[in-house]
């Protein structure tokens, strides 16, 4: 089957621009999509255009070398024990991979805290363990991805664009989530009161009954609070963006209302959708014009989700065999400003969830919270002290209220056009008067 671009509809663009103010874009999508080549063919593209690049991966190397060029034997020097190492791409100047080692990370990571509160087993008369017996757990490959990520965007780091090869949808917008919600969890643990706590431990201790938490634990939490907000501050960048990769399939539809939702629920900004091995329309071909067909079907219902959020659809032609180095693979258009002409830093946006007063008119406050793609079913609040549990399309995030609405009661919600909508009543108990 020739490989060309499919003509679009009406309907459609025929050009879409680059993505600019981008230096670490997450390609995600559905599974066996092509992720991982719209991932490689990206991250060569940008080096050809001189914008030195990473790709972090963790696919193996199978899936990947196809992809690429051959790997020049030159590594970098890794960052850290455990992390992955960049190595050189033989015939493409600029671009570098790096694949993520779940094993080795969990290594380290185990062996680095059982180095720092070796003196606690020695109490315990625990025996250490020893590098071999050391087996990666479930979990232990979102970790090393994110470490990855934050070592490749750190303070040393000398990448203009990083694109990290990110797993299916829920599973990466899950990765993502993984930094905010472990450092909660580390709150509600420890308390950012926990320094009376410590010189008062010895007293705490005797009335409780119980041991109180020792000081490699607060040393211990301070320290993975500090790795883990690093993340975050990654994923959470305005230069930071998310794309999109579905076939036109009869699944599509629901992967990327899947992946509107996530990513609006935790803030995080979709720059692009990939339709990814589009046939080629006008074929004599029953069969052929009959999968043609439906394909643009489907291609008008994700060009409407894309309208809606102002969100640019790329179709990317069927090869009709694998991708390979030097094919013309699903890449997305990356503008990096020219060396010596630096852009403007971007301002992490405001959160995009707005309160607006109607107690003069309604006797209420409106809460509005963006998510498109949402259904009502899946759909669920729950109030929490002075946070809001929202659980949507599968995923959970706990958002602290503002300081008005904490004073408030929920009186009822509506979802509409893609933003659900919270009424607030002042508790008149605590409301001032």
């Amino acid at each position: 089957m020739p490989a060309r671009t499919p003509a679009p509809p009406a309907n459609r663009p025929d050009r879409v621009a680059a993505l600019t103010g981008v230096r670490t874009l997450l390609v995600t999508g559905a599974g066996g999509a092509g992720r991982t080549s719209a991932a490689a063919a990206t991250a060569a593209a940008a080096a050809r255009d001189g914008s030195r690049t990473l790709l972090l991966t963790a696919a193996g190397t199978s899936a990947l070398d196809p992809l690429l060029p051959p790997a020049g034997r030159d590594a970098l020097p890794a960052p850290a024990s455990g992390l992955p190492q960049p190595y050189a791409v033989d015939g493409a100047d600029d671009l570098y991979v790096a694949r993520t080692d779940p094993a080795a990370s969990f290594r380290a990571g185990t062996l680095d805290l059982q180095e720092r509160i070796g003196s606690l087993l020695g109490m315990l008369g625990a025996a250490p363990l020893d590098p071999e017996e050391l087996t990666a757990l479930p979990g232990a490959e979102a970790l090393a991805m994110l470490r990855a990520l934050r070592e490749a965007r750190g303070p040393q780091a000398a990448w203009d664009l990083v694109v990290v090869d990110l797993p299916p949808v829920a599973d990466a917008i899950r990765l993502l989530a993984l930094p905010e919600q472990l450092r909660r969890y580390l709150r509600r643990l420890l308390p950012a009161d926990r320094q009376a706590a410590r010189a008062l431990r010895p007293v705490l201790a005797q009335l409780a009954g119980v041991p109180m938490p020792a000081e490699w634990a607060y040393e211990a939490a301070a320290r993975a609070d500090g790795e883990l907000a690093a993340v975050q501050a990654v994923v959470d960048a305005p230069d930071t963006a998310a794309v999109v990769v579905v076939e036109p399939d009869a699944a599509a539809d629901a992967t990327l209302r899947t992946a509107r939702t996530g990513f609006a629920l935790y803030g995080h900004r979709l720059a692009a959708v990939v339709a990814n091995r589009v046939l080629p329309t006008g074929s004599a071909d029953p069969f052929l014009a009959g999968l043609s067909g439906h394909q643009q079907d489907v291609l008008k219902v994700l060009a409407d989700q894309c309208a809606t959020d102002g969100v640019p659809l790329v179709e990317c032609a069927h090869l009709g065999r694998a991708p390979h180095a030097g094919d013309d693979t699903p890449a997305v258009p990356v503008a990096l400003p020219e060396p010596g002409h630096p852009e403007p830093a971007p301002q992490r946006p405001a959160e995009p969830w707005t309160v607006e007063d109607r107690l003069a008119g309604d006797g209420h406050f409106v809460w509005t919270l963006p998510l498109p793609g949402a259904a009502r079913e899946g759909l669920d609040l729950v109030r929490r002290g002075d946070e809001l549990v929202v659980d949507a399309g599968g995923f959970r995030r706990i958002v602290p209220l503002p300081s008005a609405l904490r004073r408030c009661t929920v009186a009822g919600a509506a979802l509409r056009e893609g933003s659900l909508a919270v009424r607030f009543t002042p508790d008149p108990e605590v409301w001032p008067r």
